[in-house]
């Protein structure tokens, strides 16, 4: 197994964990403003990656490796909704841009390579569904768009 995707799925363990407990507290706050539907959407984020932060820990525990609990970067809580979907279509960006190399070079392992793969994907249409977002908030101007997350 090549050394760039062991290091690729303990950096997704790391880093999405993290942001995973990051959409949690985004949700909550967004609750606390009234923006339910916003809300769940993030908790569910959480959830999803929660879900893929497990799916990489079996596997390197699968391929033998050393599963560690690295120290995380500080990462900013935004409470402005909109700034905030700026920001984490910005994040989903940059992840899928890293994710991409992984993938490739994981190709010679179609167990890893499926698990990237569904990450991706999941990753790809969050990215899509926030911009989605932005552009309504657009059409529609921010007031609106919350009168719709209520």
């Amino acid at each position: 197994m090549e050394n760039k995707v062991i290091e690729g799925l303990q950096t997704i363990v790391t880093e999405l964990a993290q942001q995973a407990d990051g959409h949690v507290i985004q949700s909550r706050i967004f609750a606390s403003q009234g923006l339910s539907k916003f809300a769940k959407q993030y908790e569910e984020h959480a959830a999803e990656e929660r879900g893929y932060v497990v799916k990489c820990i079996d596997r390197l525990i699968d391929l033998g490796c050393e599963v560690k609990l690295e120290n995380k970067n500080c990462s900013p809580i935004i409470c402005d909704a909109v700034e905030y979907l700026k920001h984490d279509l910005q994040v989903s960006k940059n992840g899928l841009a890293w994710l991409k190399e992984i993938l490739l070079a994981a190709q010679d392992d179609p167990t890893t390579f499926d698990i990237l793969k569904d990450y991706y994907q999941d990753e790809e249409g969050d990215m899509y569904w926030a911009e989605q977002q932005l552009e309504i908030i657009e059409l529609i101007g921010k007031q609106n768009w919350f009168v719709k997350q209520l």
